[in-house]
């Protein structure tokens, strides 16, 4: 099977979009609102500052992809690349479509010339993920999660 890894598009905005959902779907049983979520990833296309998406085809089919955000280190002065949103579609799992996915953020990252490291959050119980995460050669950090979520900050879930 074929793999092309590719910065994704506004046109494949309704790809990424299924992907965010099903993704929230599978992994915290949540719906997201579809404007909403439409909206946000959009909202990429139009702020290159806030990162970007890459898309895995295979066979004529966008078969996962995920997003890079950026986050500034004074300490380091330089960013670190945060992949989120990863989707695979599940009839391409466990086909290498994620470590295609993964290895083309660290090529690019290699070559950004301001990039100090590339990390993940990933839910403690998805021993899956981290299992994958893992054979990519990506360690557990030493700092944990924590989060406030404000209201009206998108957390009314359809």
């Amino acid at each position: 099977m074929e793999i092309t890894i590719r910065r994704a598009t506004v046109d494949d905005l309704e790809a990424l979009v299924y992907f965010n959902s099903a993704l929230a779907e599978e992994t915290e049983a949540k719906q997201l609102s579809r404007d909403r979520l439409t909206r946000g990833v959009r909202a990429v296309f139009e702020d290159p500052a806030k990162g970007f998406y890459l898309l895995a085809d295979t066979e004529g089919t966008a078969a996962g992809g995920l997003l890079v955000t950026v986050e500034w280190s004074d300490w380091r002065n330089a960013y670190f690349w945060w992949i989120q949103s990863v989707f695979v579609r599940p009839e391409y799992r466990g086909r290498g479509v994620y470590a295609r996915l993964h290895r083309h953020v660290e090529e690019l990252a290699a070559t950004a010339g301001d990039v100090c490291g590339i990390r993940l959050y990933v839910d403690r119980e998805n021993t899956r993920a981290k299992s994958v995460y893992e054979r990519l050669g990506m360690t557990p950090g030493r700092y944990d999660f924590y989060e406030t979520e404000l209201p009206g900050g998108g957390t009314d879930f359809a």
